[in-house]
């Protein structure tokens, strides 16, 4: 299992290209279930979760080719409508092959995903939402069996709260539904707007992504297309707040100030200068304090759940104390025992965390718990004094493509080792 040695102390210069979404990239491809043609995604970023639901495409019958940064996703037939429990339960975006399928076939059996680290996902709006479409739906023995004899309907649909996933998944069946469907209460994040161009450019009639409520025509099939995945603005985010800890300048290529949403200004506020450009946003912290910020995490254009952990990093030198709330999901303060090894001062009560800034950080060996929280130890490293060795960083790998390659090339001292336990 690799392990991540970093040496701090070294200020960050140079161009980082910013990978296409991951949790865009999953939803788009599951799209391509929603039709006979060749679906053509670029910037696809090259992590463990794609590769993980190219198993499972290919399990229904999808044939793909990859080309650097290029995704060729070939549903022509879709020889297996049942998605098995031993491919599901390793990553969560899986799920999201229902909708599709039952969709375009009518039926369509699916494991229920496995837990998660960070608090409980359940799939009951996903599955209310089908039931109001006029599916049949029942548990059995783990899976979820689900049925639309005269095809899927359009229906209102209004979610008891926001969530990404029911969205994005709903949006998806709802193309090939017959009628109008209306999504109430929806999710606003650029992944929703991303997944809306794709679908319109395979001939879908999507109306009102990025809005609080989406309206989907049903149409009687999709066209192949070609599809840009939009950039990841979680991974931005966390080379900024990179800069933000240690200090320099980076190009971040195609990254979007729009993207960050309220979390761009919350970095501004906290030290950062952000500039965006023609090919992408700069940011830079050049020898004044990092100034102790309170944020509250929120959905989009709220403050990202998924970077909390790594603005924490950020807080743990700061001129001050912070605190932050998070109100997304809960048991997502899992990184703050490894934070305070290497010196931050963090009490937690409940689901608020107060952060009093402290002037240096130490290295030390740490483990990385979740994806977002191992990016927080990349960036408390990357400015504590000597070295700090990071342990299970294979969380690194499902999210940020190339990291360690990717700091090397602005500065960073670090290095990929193997365990040899």
């Amino acid at each position: 299992m690799d392990k991540l040695a970093i040496i701090g102390g070294r200020e960050l210069y140079g161009e980082l290209r910013i990978s296409g979404a991951k949790n865009s990239a999953l939803k788009v491809m599951a799209a391509c279930l929603l039709t006979d043609g060749k679906l053509i995604l670029d910037e696809v970023p090259d992590l463990a979760d794609a590769r993980q639901l190219l198993v499972l495409l290919e399990n229904h019958g999808v044939q793909w080719t990859r080309e650097g940064a290029r995704l060729t996703l070939d549903a022509g037939t879709i020889t297996s409508t049942t998605a098995p429990y031993e491919i599901v339960r390793k990553m969560r975006a899986s799920f999201n092959v229902l909708g599709p399928i039952l969709a375009r076939e009518g039926q369509a059996k699916v494991s229920l995903p496995g837990g998660c680290a960070i608090g409980a996902r359940p799939v009951d709006l996903h599955l209310d939402a089908f039931r109001a479409m006029g599916a049949d739906i029942e548990l059995e023995e783990g899976y979820v069996l689900a049925e639309a004899k005269g095809g899927l309907k359009g229906a209102e649909v209004e979610f008891p709260f926001v969530s990404v996933g029911a969205t994005e998944h709903v949006m998806m069946a709802a193309t090939l539904a017959k009628g109008t469907t209306v999504l109430k209460n929806a999710a606003r994040e650029p992944e929703i707007v991303d997944l809306g161009d794709c679908l319109r450019a395979m001939g879908a009639k999507v109306e009102g992504d990025g809005t609080d409520t989406i309206t989907i025509t049903g149409v009687d099939r999709l066209e192949g297309t070609t599809h840009e995945v939009v950039a990841d603005r979680i991974e931005m985010g966390s080379y900024a707040m990179a800069v933000g800890a240690v200090g320099g300048e980076l190009l971040l290529e195609r990254g979007r100030r729009d993207l960050l949403g309220t979390a761009a200004a919350v970095m501004e506020e906290s030290g950062l200068t952000l500039k965006e450009e023609e090919r992408g946003l700069r940011v830079s912290r050049w020898g004044t304090p990092t100034v102790s910020t309170s944020v509250t995490t929120e959905p989009y254009p709220g403050f990202a759940t998924d970077l909390q952990a790594q603005y924490m990093a950020l807080m743990a030198k700061g001129d001050g104390e912070a605190t932050i709330k998070e109100t997304i999901f809960e048991n997502r303060f899992m990184h703050v025992p490894e934070l305070r090894r290497l010196g931050a001062d963090i009490d937690v009560d409940g689901r608020t965390a107060t952060v009093r800034g402290v002037k240096r950080l130490k290295g030390a060996p740490v483990m990385a718990t979740d994806l977002r929280a191992s990016m927080s130890l990349i960036i408390a490293a990357l400015c504590a004094e000597g070295q700090t060795m990071i342990s299970r960083v294979y969380h690194l790998d499902r999210g940020f493509e190339k990291l360690d390659d990717k700091l090397r090339s602005v500065g960073a001292l670090i290095e990929r080792i193997k365990d040899e336990d």
